[in-house]
C-alpha cells in the first residue's frame, strides 16, 4: 500500500502554452556537423605545445622562403681569411667560419636547402605511399600481396643507408635529387599505415551502403575511403618531415649529400669539424638551427597524432 505522504504528494505539470512541444523537440539545422578535423582542431588549439611548435615552424618556413630578408648579405660575400674563426663583430653576431665567412648568414641561407629537401621528400612519400597503401588495402587479393611484398623489400633497407649507396653514384646532387632518393626508401612506412587505415575504413557502413547503391569501387575509394583513412598518414608525415631534414644533414655531413656550393646545415656542420676545438660555436649554431627545426616538427606531429587519435580524444 502506498504511504500517506505519496498519496498527498502534489504534481506540477507545465502547461502546453508554457512549454510547447515544438520548442522541446526543435533541432538546430544551422549548426555544422562535427567532423574528425573540427574535433582535431578543437583539441589542438587548447594545447600550448601546438602553438609553440606552429610559431617556430612558421618562422622557419618564412626564413627558408625569404632568407635575404633576415640576412641581406650573401653568405659567400666578403669571405676574408683575416676573419678566420673570428668571434662576433658588429653585423656578424655569430662570428666567422674558418674561411672567414659570416656564420649568421650561412645559417639563415642554409635553411632554404634543408627545409626544401624535407618538404619535397615528405610530399613524395605521402603521395606515393598513400596511393600504394590505399590500392593494396582496398582491392586486396593478389594486388595486395604483390604491393605488400615490394614494400617489405624497401622497408628492410634503412633509409639513410640506401640513400648513401645511391648518392655515391649519382652525378648530380641537387636538393630535388636528394629528396627523391630519400623518398625512394622512406615510402613503405606510409604505405603500411595507409593500408591498415583503408582496411578499417572499407568495412564502415557508409562504404557498404555506397557499394550497394551501385557506386563504382574507384569512386568509393576516392570519395569515401581515402578521406576517412588519411588522418594517421598526416600525423606520421608531419613527424617524418623532421626526420628527412636530419637525413639530408647526415648525407651532407658525410660529403655525399648536397655539394659544398649549396648552403645547408649539414654542409656547415661538416665544414665546422676542422674548427671544433678552436672555435666550437661555428658548429653549434647550424647544429642548433637543425635541432630546433626537427624538434618543432616532432612536437607538431605529436600534437596532430594525439588530436586525430579517437582513443586519445576520449581520454581527454
Amino acid at each position: 500500500m502506498p504511504s500517506n505522504a505519496r498519496l498527498n504528494q502534489r504534481h506540477f505539470v507545465a502547461s502546453e502554452e508554457e512549454a510547447p512541444l515544438q520548442a522541446i523537440d526543435a533541432v538546430s539545422v544551422s549548426d555544422k556537423p562535427r567532423t574528425v578535423w573540427s574535433d582535431a582542431w578543437e583539441s589542438m588549439r587548447k594545447r600550448p605545445l601546438f602553438w609553440v611548435s606552429a610559431v617556430l615552424i612558421l618562422l622557419i618556413l618564412v626564413v627558408a622562403i625569404a632568407p635575404g630578408f633576415f640576412a641581406p648579405v650573401s653568405p659567400t660575400a666578403n669571405c676574408l681569411l683575416a676573419n678566420s674563426n673570428g668571434g662576433p663583430a658588429p653585423g656578424h653576431p655569430f662570428g666567422f667560419t674558418r674561411q672567414g665567412c659570416d656564420v649568421y648568414s650561412r645559417v639563415i641561407h642554409g635553411a632554404q636547402a634543408s627545409v626544401l629537401v624535407g618538404v619535397v621528400a615528405t610530399v613524395m612519400v605521402a603521395v606515393f605511399g598513400s596511393i600504394v597503401g590505399a590500392i593494396a588495402g582496398f582491392y586486396g587479393g593478389i594486388l595486395d600481396a604483390v604491393l605488400s611484398r615490394v614494400a617489405d623489400i624497401f622497408f628492410a633497407i634503412p633509409t639513410v643507408l640506401g640513400a648513401i649507396v645511391f648518392m655515391s653514384v649519382l652525378p648530380e646532387r641537387t636538393p630535388i635529387v636528394v629528396a627523391l632518393v630519400i623518398a625512394m626508401f622512406a615510402w613503405p612506412q606510409i604505405a603500411r599505415i595507409m593500408r591498415g587505415a583503408v582496411l578499417t575504413a572499407k568495412q564502415a557502413d557508409y562504404v557498404v551502403a555506397s557499394t550497394a547503391l551501385g557506386v563504382s569501387r574507384g569512386r568509393v575509394l576516392l570519395r569515401h575511403v581515402i578521406p576517412n583513412a588519411i588522418a594517421p598518414v598526416i600525423a606520421v608525415a608531419t613527424v617524418s618531415l623532421g626526420t628527412f631534414i636530419v637525413a639530408e644533414a647526415t648525407l651532407s655531413f658525410l660529403g655525399i649529400g648536397l655539394p659544398t656550393s649549396v648552403m645547408s646545415w649539414g654542409n656547415d656542420i661538416n665544414q665546422a669539424r676542422a674548427s671544433l676545438t678552436t672555435s666550437p660555436m661555428v658548429l653549434i649554431y647550424p647544429a642548433a638551427a637543425l635541432s630546433v627545426t626537427v624538434l618543432s616538427f616532432l612536437m607538431l606531429g605529436d600534437v596532430v597524432r594525439d588530436a586525430l587519435d579517437p582513443k586519445e580524444r576520449a581520454r581527454r
